[in-house]
């Protein structure tokens, strides 16, 4: 009864592989799976975005969802100027994704996202690449978030918020607060003024360089380091209570500079007086 069994499944297998040779003979020799079409063009694609839009003053600026670096330039003006560089190997790579641009005189946002592209192409395909440059006004708010790549800004007159960044990060100059979180990259910034909601920095992989002008009143306080909290500020001393756990008064104190989850140093120092005048 067993070599009946055995023969009947021998049978069935032999049927199987005899239709799947059957239906490769039917296809021919000139079939072919191409998975990536668009890495045999050797030439790369470049697209490019301009914009011009006029903010009130504390206008908010989002930019989100970039797969590059983020640059910003902030004077006096009231003009919002928007240049973004997309690079792709082909067109249908760049098509993978999108930017969308809003604006009204109180909010400027700008994300990137995916495109019409097919399942398939945009969960395995390559993906284009962004450089977003902006020349906005000083008199703004700014939130960065999920940016592939470097996020470095001028002076901002108003609250700073960045999370989700995989490069460096450098504020020339934050007045009022700041928030940044989620940073794979070291991180510089300047504080002239701090509001009551104070400096907040949370799960940075990475150095972190806070530089402070002599006008700049706080508590300093830092838990669950992996790294050393040091100042070059005249008259300020670093206490460690615990393992990864600083705090330090600056000046007279006053709002809250508070930092956790940190992979790095931390280093306190002036900012030089020529930066603060910008």
């Amino acid at each position: 009864m067993k070599k009946i069994i055995l023969l009947v499944l021998l049978l069935g297998v032999a049927g199987i592989v005899g239709v799947v040779r059957s239906h490769t003979k039917a296809t021919g020799s000139g079939w072919k799976l191409e998975l990536h079409p668009d890495k045999q063009e050797s030439a790369n694609v470049r697209d490019e975005i301009r914009k011009t839009y006029e903010l009130a003053a504390g206008a908010r600026v989002e930019v989100s969802g970039i797969n590059g670096w983020v640059k910003i330039e902030t004077s006096n003006t009231k003009t919002a100027e928007v240049y973004i560089e997309r690079f792709g190997e082909s067109q249908e790579v760049l098509n993978r994704r999108k930017i969308t641009i809003n604006s009204t005189a109180n909010n400027l946002t700008i994300q990137g996202e995916k495109g019409d592209s097919g399942f398939l192409a945009n969960m395995f395909g390559s993906k284009p690449s962004e450089h977003v440059t902006l020349r906005l006004p000083r008199q703004i708010s700014l939130v960065t978030s999920g940016v592939n790549g470097s996020v470095t800004a001028g002076g901002v007159d108003g609250a700073v918020e960045v999370s989700g960044v995989n490069g460096k990060v450098d504020i020339t100059q934050a007045t009022g607060s700041a928030e940044i979180s989620g940073v794979n990259g070291n991180v510089s910034v300047g504080l002239t003024k701090l509001s009551k909601d104070g400096v907040d920095l949370s799960g940075i992989n990475g150095n972190i360089e806070l530089r402070l002008t002599e006008d700049v009143n706080a508590n300093f306080e830092s838990h669950g380091m992996n790294g050393q909290v040091s100042s070059d500020l005249p008259n300020v001393s670093i206490d460690k209570s615990g393992h990864g756990s600083y705090s330090a008064k600056i000046g007279s104190g006053g709002g809250e500079i508070s930092a956790s989850g940190i992979n790095g140093n931390i280093r306190l120092t002036r900012m030089s007086s020529a930066t603060a005048s910008d």
